[in-house]
């Protein structure tokens, strides 16, 4: 009588974990140390940087008088006061060398034998109407929750004011905010989506984790705005980083990145003083 031998089964996946997706352009063993170091100084010149500085000014928030309500998180501020066209360039050079760590994350992904299109616009071109479709309708259900949830925070005590522009109210001023919101679409979700997601993926990281630690950095350079900013980035992240695990395209982040960014800064500058339930200082 033949006897039955089992065969050990694998261990339940946690509802939480993702299956492993097949990992473009994977790399040697040995090439992994360079991919590090690769992800580090990318990082350490945009987003990382951003991410250490948010933490020195959330401590200086928590060790001033007053609640953090009290206080203002400012975006988009004058760089020129009283000199409308010295400040226009400022503005259009801080934006056009603020995308330089985008094009490095790029060039870094073909240097080490990876195909951009393959990883940033899969099953594509670079941009389509199904992107601006997606985009739009990410954008508005983020951005219904985010009001809702900045407001809330405010109301605790948790996140501080954040006053979307300060900029002179010169002809140029709405152009120049929306060319922000472009630029901070680009650089956050092409690095934070294409670029460490990527490469963590590619370093040896599973998905869940990757996702999870991009989530986490893209939280961390909002905690200047206050541990509401935090929470509130964290699962956007969350949330951005499975979508684009399943759609395998950047663009329609990026939409919808500038899209809630727009809405942000051009809003503010249109509504602040204009309406009570706006936070201002």
């Amino acid at each position: 009588m033949l006897s039955r031998v089992s065969t050990p089964t694998a261990p339940a996946r946690p509802w939480w974990r993702l299956p492993d997706t097949p990992v473009p352009g994977g790399v040697p063993e040995l090439a992994k140390a360079l991919l590090w170091a690769e992800l580090a100084l990318v990082l350490l010149i945009s987003l990382g940087r951003s991410a250490v500085y948010s933490v020195v000014n959330l401590i200086a928030a928590l060790t001033a008088p007053g609640p953090l309500s009290a206080q203002g998180a400012n975006l988009n501020n004058s760089l020129a006061p009283d000199r409308p066209w010295l400040d226009l360039t400022y503005q259009l050079l801080r934006i056009a060398f603020g995308l330089v760590p985008a094009a490095l994350a790029a060039y870094l992904l073909v240097r080490s034998g990876t195909r951009v299109r393959e990883v940033w616009a899969r099953e594509g071109g670079w941009a389509s109407f199904g992107d601006l479709g997606r985009g739009a309708l990410l954008a508005l259900a983020v951005g219904s929750v985010g009001v809702v949830f900045y407001l809330a925070t405010y109301a605790l005590g948790t996140n501080l004011t954040v006053v979307a522009q300060s900029l002179p109210g010169e002809w140029w001023q709405v152009p120049v905010l929306v060319l922000a919101a472009v630029e901070a679409a680009v650089v956050e979700e092409y690095i934070v989506l294409g670029f460490v997601i990527v490469r963590l993926r590619q370093i040896g990281f599973g998905d869940t984790a990757a996702i999870g630690l991009a989530a986490l950095l893209r939280g961390s350079y909002h905690l200047y705005q206050g541990l509401g900013g935090f929470v509130g980035n964290f699962a956007m992240g969350l949330l951005f980083g499975y979508l684009f695990r399943r759609w395998g395209r950047v663009m329609p982040f990026v939409v919808a990145h500038t899209l809630l960014d727009i809405g942000a800064f051009v809003g503010y500058a249109a509504l602040a003083g204009r309406v009570d339930w706006l936070p201002t200082l």
